[in-house]
């Protein structure tokens, strides 16, 4: 396997078969990158562990993010049929993130990122990478390296990010467990809407029991505040750790 950067090159043309409802689509290319600014990241398949646990959640996490930095459009392409992007996408609950089913791997092929993946059953799929496009022109990409396994260290947002704008702040990745009715826990998400950090909630008794809070973060109070794993704590600490 040798994997060759397409930085400069045009996007490969390809028809995709897509189902929007009970109707089925055809879209081209161009439909997806013409006269467009966009992101795309490709994965190896819908509903493995690290493409659900972090490669799609943090791309649509950041999504309003692209979108501040002048992306029309953030793509998530996968060789999987447009029924299984399309479930992955509810279960993910990532509206905004545009999948884009590669079901026949014409695209992955055309571009030279289609691997064989027969080893885990998978057959042929798409090498991990991700890639600026403006109007069709790939404008740079962001390729794993060749080496066994499943690598994930240059295809995520934050690279892409960084490179579309150099100076750019991140938002943090966070999760907050609260329960129904809590007026800290209202402060607390209200406190990072005005910082406009997304965030994950999860609440108790419907996502989550007091064992395992207890287990995550030593403490039966809520809400606990996490931010890129770092426990931050309750509503207070949160505001001081904001700076407010």
């Amino acid at each position: 396997m040798s994997l060759e950067d397409k930085t400069g090159s045009q996007v490969p043309d390809v028809t995709f078969q897509i189902r929007e409802g009970h109707n089925w689509v055809e879209k081209t290319t161009d439909d997806f990158f013409k006269g467009k600014k966009i992101v795309l990241f490709a994965l190896p398949g819908a509903y493995t562990p690290t493409c659900s646990s972090t490669h799609l959640p943090r791309y649509n996490e950041l999504y309003s993010t692209f979108k501040e930095n002048g992306v029309d459009d953030v793509i998530c392409l996968s060789v999987n049929d447009t029924f299984v992007m399309n479930s992955w996408q509810k279960e993910q609950n990532a509206p905004n993130i545009t999948m884009l089913p590669d079901g026949n791997g014409e695209f992955s092929e055309k571009l030279g990122f289609l691997v064989e993946k027969n080893d885990l059953g998978f057959g042929k799929r798409s090498w991990r990478y991700s890639m600026l496009v403006n109007d069709g022109k790939i404008e740079k990409m962001f390729i794993e390296k060749e080496v066994p396994g499943d690598p994930f260290d240059t295809s995520n947002a934050e690279t892409i990010l960084k490179y579309i704008n150099p100076n750019i702040e991140i938002p943090k990745s966070v999760t907050i467990y609260t329960r129904e009715g809590c007026e800290y826990c209202a402060k607390a998400k209200s406190l990072l809407n005005q910082k406009g950090w997304g965030y994950e909630e999860h609440v108790l008794g419907k996502d989550y029991s007091i064992k395992t809070l207890i287990a995550i973060s030593g403490d039966t109070k809520v809400p606990q505040i996490f931010a890129n794993g770092e426990r931050i704590g309750g509503s207070d600490k949160l505001e001081k750790y904001l700076g407010n």
